[in-house]
């Protein structure tokens, strides 16, 4: 690509000692440019567009909004935004969601100079950068059946350790009604009892328990 048309790359993190980092590395990169950098999401909902930037690479779990949510507010407004994820997440989940969302590549953080660079550069060409394990665990994730809104709801309460009437009572249905859900996720998951099946949901990334 000749120098005088860089790629115009826009850096996406909410540490910036990894956005200063990104900054410096891209930009030893002849043909490629740094148009811009941000810790907030809501920022770049509202200021990035095509006409300024070509790329935006952006991590995925940042405090103030998701990657992926990120990632689909900009494709509502410019469709025509590439985006690639840059995280340390790898979850089935968080691939599945990122690539849903509108990413066209997945890298890790612990990928190489060169692999950001080439990855960056296939986006820009229109082309997707997925590695072959993350490739594989999407694959694994669009063949499995899809949880409803109301089932990853009680997946997350029962990973918590909640039982059929606590949840019941919370979300204001019978205890009959939470049971079934309760059963019908045992059986998506491929699980046995509710342990098992936390195991598995927080293996996937389909929930998310705080740590103190």
């Amino acid at each position: 690509m000749p120098a005088s048309t860089p790629i115009r790359v826009f850096v996406v993190d909410d540490h910036q000692v990894v956005r200063m980092g990104l900054k410096t590395m891209l930009e030893s990169v002849p043909d490629i440019a740094v148009v811009g950098t941000s810790a907030s999401p809501l920022e770049v909902i509202e200021k990035v567009s095509p006409v300024d930037v070509d790329v935006v690479l952006t991590d995925l779990r940042m405090a103030e909004m998701n990657g992926e949510e990120m990632i689909r507010r900009l494709h509502q407004v410019h469709p025509e935004l590439r985006c690639a994820v840059l995280t340390n997440y790898h979850s089935d989940e968080d691939v599945f969601s990122a690539v849903k969302a509108g990413a066209m590549a997945y890298i890790l953080k612990t990928a190489s100079m060169e692999h950001v660079v080439t990855a960056i550069r296939t986006v820009h060409e229109g082309g997707r950068s997925i590695p072959p394990h993350i490739a594989q665990q999407l694959a694994e994730r669009v063949a499995r059946i899809e949880l409803s809104v109301r089932e990853r709801e009680i997946l997350q309460l029962v990973a918590q350790g909640m039982k059929n009437r606590e949840i019941a009572d919370l979300l204001y249905i019978s205890e009959f009604t939470a049971r079934n859900h309760v059963i019908n996720l045992l059986e998506k998951l491929g699980t046995r009892d509710r342990t098992e099946a936390t195991a598995v949901a927080i293996k996937r990334g389909l929930v998310r328990l705080e740590q103190n």
